[in-house]
């Protein structure tokens, strides 16, 4: 056997090896995050539990109950009471169930306004939420209009690029938003708007004026308008649309839509219980 191919040989068993070793560390991975979620639901329904409880009922070392505890306790999805040193969900799971409970609620109280909206206009209608950086829709009602118009719901689309990401880009925390708009602003027709300061500029404008209409910004022959859905504490929490083709939605349509979706938008911000 040649030098070259020795290498080859010990090389390949190298590769062979990570490999492994990579295989082992995912599967390590997903059992940790297997017994991460154990813990919750061992402590949702005991209340409260100790660390050796714990251990036992997942049938794991003492200290590994321990490290899995801690890495929760320090994203507050369980907290410590100090005087009996047993464990407890935290508050962190109230935040995650009530985003929850929010995109439920918005979909559900929507459905009547979007399908009264829809059968007015003709349009499509839709509700967007934030996720991460991009607006997903998780509502749609279709106008008589809008038969074979395409199916948004549940995806996710640019908040730069269309009229529900720039009323949530609008209405969102400015550093958040700020390091939206850092970066790269990816360009879909020539009217989409690239530029961190023109945008800036036509979200200040979505703020005042209560709407944000996009025209072939995400798709030629596409326009869309949309104005934002608040909850009980005034909080912007998803965005109302309307959209369909610019042969319908013209210039001199778009402005009584825009309107229109607004107040839609406000109906469904009073039954999410915002003006009480």
């Amino acid at each position: 056997m040649t030098g070259t191919e020795k290498r080859s040989d010990r090389d390949e068993n190298r590769t062979e090896s990570t490999a492994k070793q990579g295989g082992r560390g995912a599967a390590s991975a997903v059992q940790s995050v297997d017994r991460a979620v154990s813990v919750l639901e061992i402590l949702a329904r005991h209340g409260e539990a100790g660390v050796t409880e714990i251990a036992d009922e997942l049938d794991v070392h003492k200290s590994t109950a321990f490290r899995l505890l801690g890495v929760l306790e320090n994203r507050g999805l369980v907290a410590q009471a100090k005087d009996r040193g047993k464990y407890y969900l935290g508050a962190g799971v109230l935040r995650l169930a009530g985003a929850a409970a929010v995109r439920l609620d918005v979909s559900q109280e929507g459905v009547p306004v979007c399908r009264e909206l829809a059968d007015e206009l003709g349009e499509t209608v839709n509700i967007a939420v934030l996720d991460d950086d991009a607006a997903v829709n998780i509502m749609q009602a279709r106008g008589t209009a809008s038969v074979t118009a395409q199916n948004w719901l549940g995806r996710r689309t640019p908040l730069h690029a269309t009229s529900s990401g720039k009323v949530l880009l609008a209405h969102m925390p400015p550093t958040l938003r700020e390091g939206l708009l850092a970066r790269p602003l990816h360009r879909f027709t020539e009217r989409t708007v690239t530029v961190a300061s023109m945008l800036r500029g036509e979200l200040d404008t979505v703020v005042r004026q209560g709407y944000a209409i996009t025209v072939e910004e995400l798709e030629i022959g596409l326009a869309a308008a949309a104005s934002p859905v608040r909850a009980h504490d005034g909080k912007v929490i998803a965005s109302l649309s309307v959209s369909g083709p610019v042969y319908r939605l013209s210039p001199e349509r778009l402005p009584e839509v825009a309107k229109r979706t607004e107040a839609a938008a406000a109906e469904l911000s009073r039954r999410m219980g915002y003006g009480f």
